[in-house]
């Protein structure tokens, strides 16, 4: 049995989310394969070939690649499934993209966002915004799956000597193209692989506050800095910042949920962070029924104590 995950990149470096997918792979059993596809990629290949579990690392480099367009991604990878018990990615908003487009393809059900593997057939996913767990089966030849990264371990990315294999790219479909990518760009960590987390809700008042009251926190932390869904739709800051269902799913070691109310939503991308600390002036607040600490404050007060503190 051998499985495939397709890689995430930026053309110059692996990203940390294809490990934990590696992982995924890993539980499920077989021989690993890993599919990069890109322009000027080589780089990635390489680093892929290092990762420990995976046998082979399959390389398809074409200008085409370089946007990591859908459709000529999706069409690729159908091109190579032959073969391949399991194709995974991880659920980040590439994969959300292309996946389905393959499972259409392949006429077979995708199975979205694993968070466990029971056996080969057999996955357990979070369904009514990760207030229950579905166990699902499937029996289509090949399984298309996305990974919640936040379920699995990334695997070690040194220890690997897996070959390179240069496959034939396919045609350009020419049926989207980048016209601009804008990207944020922060001296903080990203914020979905940030170890420290610090959000704020619409409790903060104003995207003046947000930043006047939290930034010199996750300074002194060396945090990233999250929100609610709440407080990217008032403006106080851009949806990049969004954690939560629509956002984006985090597991860090610590969580700073301040001024948030904890709407099942929110509480979906970030339940299973390993220590949750809330600030809210509201008791009955549903964020600290999930919360390891919490603080019933005026967080205007609270939040600067805090931080003359550390």
């Amino acid at each position: 049995m051998s499985l495939l995950v397709i890689a995430e990149h930026d053309n110059a470096a692996l990203k940390a989310a294809t490990l934990n997918a590696v992982t995924a792979a890993a539980k499920i059993g077989g021989e690993i394969h890993i599919l990069v596809a890109g322009s000027g990629c080589a780089a990635v290949a390489e680093q892929a070939a290092r990762v420990a579990g995976v046998a082979r690392v399959k390389i398809a480099d074409a200008a085409h690649y370089g946007d990591q367009s859908a459709e000529n991604l999706a069409a690729l990878i159908v091109a190579n499934a032959g073969g391949y018990s399991h194709i995974l990615a991880a659920a980040t908003s590439n994969a959300k993209n292309t996946l389905p487009r393959v499972a259409a393809l392949l006429d077979v059900a995708q199975i979205s966002e694993i968070t466990a593997v029971v056996d080969a057939d057999s996955f357990v996913r979070p369904i009514y915004a990760g207030n229950a767990l579905a166990t699902v089966k499937s029996a289509d030849a090949t399984k298309v799956i996305t990974v919640r990264t936040t379920g699995f371990d990334a695997a070690a990315n040194a220890g690997g000597s897996a070959a390179i294999e240069v496959i034939t790219a396919g045609p350009d479909l020419g049926q989207s193209k980048l016209i601009s990518r804008e990207l944020t760009k922060s001296a903080r960590p990203e914020l979905a692989a940030a170890k420290i987390i610090v959000s704020g809700g619409r409790g903060m008042g104003s995207g003046e506050n947000y930043h006047t009251l939290l930034e010199p926190l996750a300074d002194k932390l060396g945090a990233a800095l999250g929100a609610s869904r709440a407080a990217v739709d008032a403006g106080f800051v851009p949806n990049d910042y969004q954690v939560g269902q629509t956002g984006k799913i985090v597991a860090p070691q610590l969580y700073f949920a301040i001024g948030i109310s904890g709407a099942i939503q929110h509480l979906a991308g970030m339940k299973d962070s390993k220590v949750i600390v809330a600030i809210n002036k509201d008791s009955d607040a549903p964020i600290f029924q999930v919360a390891d600490y919490g603080l019933v404050a005026d967080l205007f007060q609270a939040v600067p104590e805090l931080v003359a503190a550390l």
